[in-house]
């Protein structure tokens, strides 16, 4: 692959270690695979960050581990929200020509009709599972909400694939909603009682004379 990230492997793996790794800059992390045995690695935050922004969220890359390469993808990590950085990370060493599942994000694209007509967007489904090879798995997928009015659900069965996936989804299962705008209860009818003589005056407290 034309991108690689470089790594090492870590032998020790007491917290103060752990704590070492993450204060020079580098994330402790594991990369394992069907044909590869699970290794603990470590490698640096800033070339993580940046190979991940130029392959994608589930983009393949070569992973150098002290020389030897693994085609990987990101499968898992951990933050600190504290610290706004990453602790740990796992990769999964994955063979081209075999089909995997990863979730993939879903994203809405335009500006709904129903929300313009006063409605609220409500999203369900953040994440679809899509089963396909490394190398044809989508960083996302976009559902296009521009047609969707109030009262009205886009579903996955309404998703449009490029037929290099296939999608795991429920078909039923709401991606996306239109809810009606939000009826405030009027405590105060704001009508003015005519003054005059109740209608029915009996059993009513008077003052005596």
């Amino acid at each position: 692959m034309a991108v690689t990230l470089e790594a090492k492997k870590r032998s020790e793996f007491r917290h103060s270690s752990l704590t070492k790794i993450r204060h020079e800059g580098n994330i402790p992390a594991v990369v394992y695979g069907q044909k590869v045995e699970s290794t603990p690695i470590y490698l640096s935050e800033s070339d993580f960050i940046k190979t991940i922004k130029e392959v994608g969220r589930n983009g393949v890359f070569s992973l150098n581990v002290d020389g030897k390469k693994h085609e990987v993808m990101l499968t898992e990590y951990q933050t600190n929200s504290l610290r706004n950085n990453i602790v740990h990370v796992d990769f999964l060493a994955v063979d081209m020509s075999k089909e995997i599942t990863a979730e993939v994000r879903v994203n809405l694209v335009g500006d709904a009709q129903g929300v313009k007509d006063g409605g609220v967007m409500q999203q369900s489904l953040h994440e679809v599972s899509v089963t396909a090879t490394p190398n044809e798995i989508p960083s996302s997928v976009d559902v296009d909400v521009t047609d969707l009015q109030v009262n009205e659900t886009i579903t996955v069965a309404d998703l449009k694939t490029s037929g290099s996936y296939s999608l795991n989804n429920d078909a039923e299962e709401v991606i996306a909603s239109i809810l009606p705008p939000k009826q405030e209860e009027e405590i105060n009818s704001g009508e003015q009682q005519e003054e005059g003589t109740p209608e029915q005056e009996e059993g009513r407290e008077t003052e005596s004379e």
